[in-house]
């Protein structure tokens, strides 16, 4: 079974198997920001569950910058107390010799008005989503761009001295780094906009930066969309180039998504418009949805693949391993079943649990593909928030129990609410 084979980095950083659990926002820390017993307790869990690689939710450089309240926080010095919370985070996620990386992030315009009326942003778009969400955001000014490099190096830094093996600069799912990489959301003029070397200059700014905080042999990953699947997006042949250009960076694996907000490809859920595909990407529906846009970027230059989003069964796996793809990454099942991945591994299981029996909200024209748009960004979000309800009782130490959509997308709202 070649997904139970361990797998090296060409800098030495070793995995113990081929299965990543892919990184999935938390929302467990207090207004603070500060990682707690929740965390150790969930990340133990996750560590005694098979997977080699562990990926924290996005840690956020910049309170006024959340994807959510709970979020994990750094955006100054931490003091000793954070220090040492941080270091027994990174003890409860290193168990039983699994590696653990921080994916670290600014959420741009997708920061709720919760948290920030006006969000910073390459530039003043707003998201195209009903429901009042996400405000019009400003555009960041040239030295606040400089100074959000700096802060994503910062929280490599403590990552690192946390007891981390290495970070993931996430640039993927519409956050700020994927804002800057599209078209759509990037209308500036200057050296941070227009042509792709200029879009993705903070992305590849920000690479330099943080290797050189942490030096060598600490791992350095990025995870990026395949495509935005919007028309006039970040699109597929983008993505070809810039994967080149994190190749000649020296990245050490990129994790292949996709989506936004807008288009939640990476959900496998309907956006507001119709979903803009790569003509590399099979239109057939199967269970891992970027395996074919991987292909076709190891055809080209790329470092190592880690490839997230629908991966179920063991076969397909298998087969992706098999074709050339270093990694394949799992998540919403590890929500709600936790020690599936040893299951998986030892044979006693074919495939993860799926879930999607327990994600209907109501009638069928309110589902994931429903011809209203209202209900879809409402359907999306709550099949979110089951897993996030899920996921809190692992944290807890509680069992996992069955709870409509529609009332997990509410209790996610008061956690949120009283995070803010």
């Amino acid at each position: 079974m070649i997904i139970a084979d361990p797998f090296a980095l060409r800098t030495g950083l070793t995995f113990k198997n081929r299965v990543a659990k892919a990184a999935m926002t938390e929302g467990l820390a207090a207004r603070d920001g500060i990682p707690n017993d929740d965390h150790v307790r969930l990340y133990q869990r996750w560590a005694a569950g098979g997977s080699g690689l562990l990926i924290t939710g996005n840690v956020q450089i910049d309170r006024q910058h959340l994807e959510r309240p709970g979020n994990v926080i750094v955006d100054g010095s931490l003091t000793p107390d954070a220090a040492a919370a941080w270091a027994r985070w990174a003890a409860a996620a290193t168990e039983n010799g699994v590696a653990a990386w921080v994916q670290v992030s600014h959420a741009g315009r997708q920061t709720q008005v919760n948290v920030n009326k006006t969000p910073k942003a390459p530039s003043a778009v707003q998201l195209q989503l009903p429901g009042g969400m996400f405000g019009v955001p400003e555009p960041l000014t040239e030295a606040e761009i400089v100074d959000l490099i700096a802060r994503f190096a910062h929280v490599a830094v403590v990552a690192r001295d946390a007891g981390f093996s290495g970070v993931q600069i996430h640039a993927a799912h519409g956050y700020l780094i994927s804002q800057f990489l599209s078209p759509l959301a990037n209308r500036r003029t200057d050296q941070w906009g227009g042509a792709l070397e200029n879009r993705a200059r903070f992305l590849i700014e920000t690479i330099k930066a943080v290797r050189a905080a942490v030096g060598p042999g600490f791992g350095v990953g990025v995870k990026l969309n395949s495509a935005d699947f919007q028309k006039g997006g970040f699109g597929f042949d983008d993505c070809l180039i810039v994967a080149g250009w994190l190749t000649d960076l020296g990245v050490d694996l990129l994790e292949l998504s996709g989506g936004t907000y807008e288009q939640p490809a990476m959900m496998d859920f309907e956006g507001m418009e119709a979903r803009e595909v790569p003509q590399q990407a099979s239109t057939a529906a199967r269970e891992a949805y970027f395996v074919d846009l991987a292909k076709a970027l190891m055809a080209a230059k790329t470092p190592p693949l880690l490839v997230t989003g629908g991966f179920r069964s063991r076969a397909a796996m298998e087969q992706a391993v098999a074709a050339g793809i270093a990694m394949v990454g799992v998540g919403r099942p590890l929500c709600a079943a936790p020690d599936a991945i040893n299951d998986l591994l030892a044979g006693s299981i074919d495939a993860l649990p799926r879930f999607e029996a327990q994600l209907r909200i109501g009638p069928g024209w309110l589902g994931p593909h429903s011809p209203f748009k209202l209900a879809r960004t409402i359907n999306a979000f709550a099949a979110q928030a089951w897993y996030y309800q899920q996921l809190r009782r692992i944290a807890a130490d509680e069992a996992i129990v069955a709870i409509n959509p529609l009332r997990a997308f509410l209790a996610e709202n008061r956690e949120n609410m009283a995070r803010v």
